[in-house]
């Protein structure tokens, strides 16, 4: 419990220190347009705000969670988050930037001159920014619970509320300071704990017991409660005392082989005895340790996984407004290279609380809810009060990191949603429309219950690359895109994505099939690039006119003077595009 309070404490400091920073910082603010920068930003400040806000419960949790359950083959997710600002650096943000886009459905309106077409943009923004929502709010509702004890679906409503309140009442209108301080304390909460842990570890001399090919086991006598309902795999037969759940309580010998738990049961488990795995779940160390256990499936698993992060990060509606702050294309490619420094060094960490987590956490292996090893492992190796002063560390993180990434994504998503005449009046027009971007990831989170935070954010991934990818790096790079072809393309590989996750959610994960379904971006994204390439050759006669022009601008150098440079401070027209 007094852990518990200490984390309770994390919480509370890191939420006020950021309404705090933000009203602050946002007291000069000259422009009621939230999601608008109001002056170019220095390359290292707005790397460290790009990966403040990037940063989200999926990188905090969910790699840790991941390498836990899955083991190395988990490591190609951080590696993917990562390099996908690769990807930006070389194809994207400098043309970008040159074209005085802010938006995605503004590029393709430059572009390729259509209404319509910025009208599907629109909607495809949503739908990437709500399926990224979704996991966030998760990790909130799984985190205040850990901590405080709090009901799932009640920390999902008040972590909503709390964002939305930062939004709506101008506290992120200084949104550089507000994310690049929330990158420091995201680096800080898992550095400090990371390194704390590991010499604990080393000290105690267990270096040899994750190479032991035997399965995870209980070091002391371990409680489990179970919240959903989950399917055991058994590889060591083991004793346990069930209190209830799994018939009469009493003394149950658990065979080799898969157990259904139902949600609510209660097992005890003595010391020293093996840990029983949700289904998909790696079982014993040693295949823990080596890659590819799936064979084929696996591997192409791990293929569409980094397709979808290195390609899909461009499309992300809360990343490409960012660069905007910069002054000029250059300025963008090396915002760029600082954020893959920046995000190198974080990500080097939730690997160490993964590792760790399958000796002194294993409890969370029977339960499924892999995603809080982060937030349990302090206070599970020390015990004493150290232990709760980095589990409140680690609590302040975590909710920095989804606190920075839902508010980033709900500007987002209000800001383009205002801008295309949907409500009325400008301030209410705004506020409604971050409404609307809350509620909806709200109910989708609390009907869908799924603890793999780093897959579920992946599946925005997979949207966006499959989609908005195919545009921009045509778009950018060839002068034959038309708006059927781009239309297409983003029809075809957006409907995919959804279709596949659907087909692989109703299917409950089972089978081959369904574990690439969930991972579609191998298929969906060349799907999405050959459509938009053969639509364009077949409507050629539709190239809008005047591309040469914009080509010649997204590619010049800059001291040619072709960027467009129009301060960021001008005003916003209706049309969410800045007026001269």
């Amino acid at each position: 419990m007094f852990s518990n309070l200490w984390s309770l404490g994390g919480v509370v400091l890191i939420v006020v220190a950021t309404l705090g920073i933000g009203l602050w910082g946002s007291r000069s603010a000259r422009t009621t347009d939230f999601s608008a920068a109001r002056k170019p930003v220095r390359e290292e400040r707005n790397a460290a705000a790009i990966s403040g806000e990037y940063l989200s419960a999926a990188s905090f949790l969910g790699v840790a969670g991941l390498v836990l359950k899955d083991g190395v083959d988990a490591l190609w997710y951080p590696i993917g988050f990562a390099a996908g600002y690769l990807a930006l650096m070389l194809f994207v943000v400098a043309p970008m930037r040159r074209s005085g886009a802010y938006t995605m459905p503004d590029f393709v309106e430059a572009r390729l001159n259509s209404l319509d077409l910025r009208s599907l943009s629109t909607v495809i923004v949503v739908v990437i920014g709500w399926l990224y929502l979704v996991p966030q709010l998760q990790a909130a509702g799984m985190t205040l619970g850990a901590i405080v004890g709090f009901e799932y679906h009640a920390g999902i409503v008040v972590v909503a509320v709390i964002v939305h309140v930062s939004v709506v009442s101008g506290a992120l209108r200084a949104v550089t300071l507000v994310q690049a301080f929330q990158y420091w304390v995201k680096l800080f909460a898992i550095t400090l704990p990371a390194f704390a842990l590991l010499m604990v570890f080393l000290v105690g001399g267990q270096q040899q017991a994750l190479d032991e090919p035997r399965t995870p086991f209980f070091q002391q006598d371990t409680t489990v409660r179970v919240e959903t309902d989950v399917v055991l795999q058994v590889s060591e037969p083991v004793w346990l005392t069930t209190v209830e759940g799994l018939g009469q309580p009493g003394a149950m010998y658990l065979q080799r082989g898969e157990h259904p738990v139902p949600a609510g049961s209660e097992l005890r488990f003595p010391a020293g005895a093996a840990v029983p795995v949700v289904t998909g779940a790696v079982p014993d160390n040693a295949s823990w340790l080596r890659p590819q256990q799936d064979g084929l499936t696996g591997l192409l698993e791990t293929y569409s996984v980094l397709i979808a992060t290195f390609l899909g990060t461009m499309g992300l509606p809360h990343v490409l407004a960012r660069f905007y702050a910069n002054p000029s294309g250059a300025g963008a490619r090396r915002t760029a290279l600082y954020v893959l420094g920046l995000l190198g060094a974080f990500y080097l960490f939730p690997t160490i609380f993964g590792l760790l987590s399958r000796l002194y956490v294993p409890q969370l292996l029977v339960t499924g809810q892999t995603d809080a090893a982060v937030l349990l492992l302090p206070h599970a190796m020390l015990g004493n009060w150290v232990g709760g002063l980095l589990a409140a560390i680690t609590a302040a993180g975590a909710f920095a990191a989804f606190l920075s990434t839902s508010s980033g994504l709900v500007m987002s998503l209000a800001g383009v949603l205002s801008a295309r005449d949907v409500l009325w009046g400008r301030t209410m027009r705004f506020r409604s429309a971050a409404v609307l971007s809350c509620a909806v990831p709200v109910v989708l989170a609390l009907a869908f219950d799924d603890h793999d935070l780093a897959r579920s954010v992946g599946l925005a991934f997979a949207m966006a690359a499959s989609t908005f990818c195919p545009v921009l790096v045509l778009g950018i790079w060839w002068r034959g895109l038309t708006a059927a072809g781009a239309a297409c393309g983003m029809v075809t590989g957006g409907s995919l994505v959804l279709i596949s996750a659907s087909a692989s959610h109703f299917a409950g994960h089972t089978g081959w099939w369904a574990q690439l379904a969930s991972q579609p971006a191998l298929f969906t994204v060349p799907l999405a690039f050959a459509v938009t390439y053969l639509v364009s050759l077949a409507t050629r006669a539709r190239v809008p006119g005047g591309v040469s022009r914009l080509m010649l601008r997204l590619h010049a150098p800059d001291r040619l003077g072709f960027v467009d440079s129009r301060p960021t401070s001008e005003p916003v027209s209706k049309h969410g595009r800045h007026e001269r």
